[in-house]
């Protein structure tokens, strides 16, 4: 197991302080990718095209932190070749810049659609569907990131099992939206862009659960992509081996 502390015990100082601040630097671009992500469902919902804009100009930083760590976890790894502990941690960043890159990307989609609704004037259906589901999606974006600064694996874990409720509204938010359409032929082309919103935030949901599965793995030390949510938390508990290992379980029904 992997704790804050345990990051403060390396004869090197200077080994310390690299480890800390390439940290640093994953939890200040996740920082800006979560307001990122909560100002382009707040540019749609209160359709305010100038802040959709500054969400898009935005992305163009996300990319030069992304590349930034990378270097930074290359140069330690050359440099310092980590072990234990210390490997698991610049592989878990280095793995985690991928996801809030892409979570910024899917703002940054939101934040085109956002403007085209704009545009289009008329508010369509769907945005009690954005406003709710943005929100979780937010909240799990925050958690992970949290979890990730305090090492947490039992918060983790939470975002990792919220991840299912957020793709059971999102189904259901599709089927909706879909009747409304056959409805009213007219509104396919608003609620379509809604529907891609939706899309976006239902992703972003799944990258918040990648750094989690990170997170677990940071301090666990255990591998636990593409495993069932029971035996994910079996793992986070300490109780993996009373949990039988069924090949090609990947998710809990």
């Amino acid at each position: 197991m992997i704790s804050k502390e345990g990051l403060t015990h390396h004869i090197s100082a200077q080994f310390n302080a690299e480890l800390e601040e390439v940290r640093s630097h994953l939890l200040a671009m996740g920082g800006l990718v979560e307001k990122q992500v909560n100002d382009a469902v707040t540019a749609l919902i209160e359709a305010d095209s100038g802040l959709a804009q500054q969400v898009r100009e935005i992305d163009d930083q996300i990319n030069q932190m992304e590349r930034n760590i990378d270097e930074e976890c290359l140069r330690i790894l050359a440099r310092r070749q980590p072990a234990a502990s210390d490997l698991r941690l610049i592989i878990s960043i280095s793995k985690s810049v991928i996801d809030l890159e892409r979570i910024g990307d899917e703002a940054t989609k939101i934040a085109r659609r956002a403007i085209q609704l704009c545009e289009e004037g008329e508010a369509p259906r769907g945005y009690v569907e954005v406003r709710h589901i943005g929100d979780q999606v937010r909240n799990m974006v925050r958690d992970a990131l949290d979890a990730f600064a305090r090492f947490d694996a039992e918060l983790a874990l939470s975002v990792a099992q919220y991840d299912k409720i957020i793709d059971r509204e999102y189904k259901t938010a599709l089927r909706e939206l879909a009747t409304y359409m056959m409805e009213d032929p007219r509104s396919i082309s608003r609620v379509l862009n809604i529907i891609w919103v939706l899309r976006s935030l239902e992703r972003i949901g799944d990258h918040a659960r990648n750094i989690s599965e990170l997170v677990i793995y940071l301090v666990r030390g255990t591998d636990v992509r593409h495993m069932g949510l029971k035996r994910m938390k079996a793992e986070v508990e300490g109780t993996a081996d009373l949990i039988p290992n069924v090949p090609g379980e990947t998710d809990d029904k």
